[in-house]
């Protein structure tokens, strides 16, 4: 119990961090082309903000026991049930 709630906890971390520090991101790893022709302009920006905020929502979904419901339930969305 206590590892998944760190595990949680580190994941949602990076995901603030992907938020709070997107241009350091940006400088070290560079554009994502699909985002910059898909996104408009600022577009590899906005993916890694969305990025962290998709880590935030895994890690608080590790954290609180409900990882499997949140992956059936993307699972039986994609493919039924």
């Amino acid at each position: 119990m206590i590892t998944r709630i760190l595990i949680g906890l580190l994941v949602a971390g990076i995901g603030v961090m992907m938020i709070y520090k997107t241009e350091w991101i940006l400088s070290t790893v560079g554009t994502v082309d699909w985002a910059e022709k898909n996104l408009g302009g600022g577009g590899s920006r906005l993916f890694w903000k969305l990025f962290g905020i998709v880590m935030c929502i895994v890690g608080f979904a590790v954290m609180t026991n409900l990882w499997t419901e949140f992956a059936q339930g993307g699972v039986s969305f994609l493919f039924g049930k």
